[in-house]
């Protein structure tokens, strides 16, 4: 087995906002505590959509680094890189398509969706009907296991899991791989092979899972076991062959629940967004302007707060406290529409301030930027290098 690894992306589309940092990168900053992490810019990937303006990704690119960091994503734990500076991506996603059904490409949920979200774009290009096989080979290409998503992406990380298992299924038969396995399965120790065998057939005749999850266990106690060895028998315990590519899984996150200005979801489209890196002055000026429950005329008229945009933000941001004093202020009239929102104010603002110190040293000084992606690109075309001598080997173009 492979060490966990979590990849995440993000389109450099512009600013990032409030609901990218309740949505993505708080986790993103708990998940660097935890596993060894990669975040990459999703460069190729925006021009699936924005192919006929493609000035504007590098600079977005660049801005949207400075808001990882200043969001607290760490380069020293994490992996910080740019998709079209690691070629392998491109080079995967060009062999995988060459054993990809159409079909496949054409049932993912979210192509159609897409093409009538953006009607006014024209979406009926080669790049965008296989965007899905793009992603699954930025997964793929770092062996990564867990990668964070929302409900709504899980069908893309089965058919990733799907692209890895048919992959593997075609390319990972090697000359005499059974008796090779047989061979393996020695090495693990009389007692350790008799448990290894009895827990290959049940899962194999009689689909015991719990059996492949113990027979997991006990490889991974195994120690000083061949690389080569190890995926053999991985291979052999699931009726496979040679494990090129790694089945990833979706690690799931909690969806959003950053409301924008007016109450629908935070968007820089919809114009309802507070950016991350935004002036204290021009946070407050929006909130302070921010539209309240329309019952609520005159001071003196009582208020629903479950009809009013600014709660939707004291459920983000205020304690059990301060809700009840609005819930009980506002539907008895005993509190003010501005009043209400100076918590909200106060807390977006605690919020954003260490925000703003860890980006004024990138502001001052791009290079330090450059110097982080640079090395983040080195580090991760070195997990895929190793990738793809693999791929090329199973396939039959390492020409050796």
């Amino acid at each position: 087995m492979y060490a966990e690894r979590v990849l995440s992306g993000m389109r450099p589309t512009g600013r990032l906002h409030l609901g990218h940092y309740h949505g993505v990168l708080k986790n993103w900053v708990t998940l660097q505590n935890e596993y060894p992490c990669l975040f990459f810019v999703a460069d190729w990937h925006a021009l699936t959509t924005a192919y006929d303006e493609p000035g504007t990704i590098e600079e977005n690119a660049w801005e949207m680094v400075i808001d990882w960091l200043a969001a607290g994503v760490d380069p020293s734990q994490a992996t910080l890189f740019i998709q079209s500076r690691v070629p392998e991506h491109a080079e995967l996603h060009l062999l995988l398509s060459m054993m990809t059904p159409l079909g496949w490409l054409e049932r993912v949920p979210t192509y159609k969706d897409q093409q009538e979200k953006l009607e006014h774009k024209d979406l009926s290009t080669y790049g965008f009907l296989g965007y899905p096989l793009l992603q699954s080979a930025d997964i793929l290409i770092y062996r990564a296991n867990r990668v964070p998503v929302g409900e709504d992406q899980v069908p893309h990380i089965e058919f990733s899991r799907e692209i890895a298992r048919r992959f593997n299924h075609l390319y990972g038969r090697e000359a005499d791989f059974e008796d090779k396995a047989r061979v393996a399965v020695k090495k693990l120790g009389a007692k350790r092979a008799k448990l290894y065998e009895e827990l290959r057939t049940r899962f194999q005749q009689d689909g015991d899972h719990q059996a492949l999850e113990r027979a997991h266990a006990l490889l991974d106690e195994v120690q000083n076991l061949p690389l080569a060895d190890r995926e053999r028998l991985f291979g052999f315990l699931e009726g496979t062959s040679k494990m090129i590519l790694v089945e990833p899984g979706a690690l799931l996150t909690e969806a959003a629940k950053m409301p924008g200005l007016d109450g629908q979801k935070m968007s820089k489209s919809y114009n309802n967004a507070i950016f991350l890196r935004e002036s204290a002055d021009s946070v407050t000026k929006k909130i302070r302007t921010m539209q309240t429950d329309p019952a609520r005329v005159r001071r003196t008229d009582p208020g629903d707060p479950d009809k009013c945009p600014v709660w939707q933000f004291h459920l983000v941001y205020s304690d059990e406290g301060t809700k009840q004093w609005v819930q009980q202020g506002c539907r008895s009239a005993g509190i003010g529409c501005i009043e209400c929102k100076h918590p909200v104010i106060d807390a977006v603002l605690k919020e954003q301030e260490p925000m703003h110190e860890r980006a004024q040293a990138y502001i001052d000084d791009p290079t330090l930027v450059r110097n982080i992606i640079a090395d983040g690109c080195e580090r991760a075309r070195k997990l895929a290098t190793e990738t793809m001598r693999d791929v090329r080997e199973a396939i039959g173009l390492n020409y050796t």
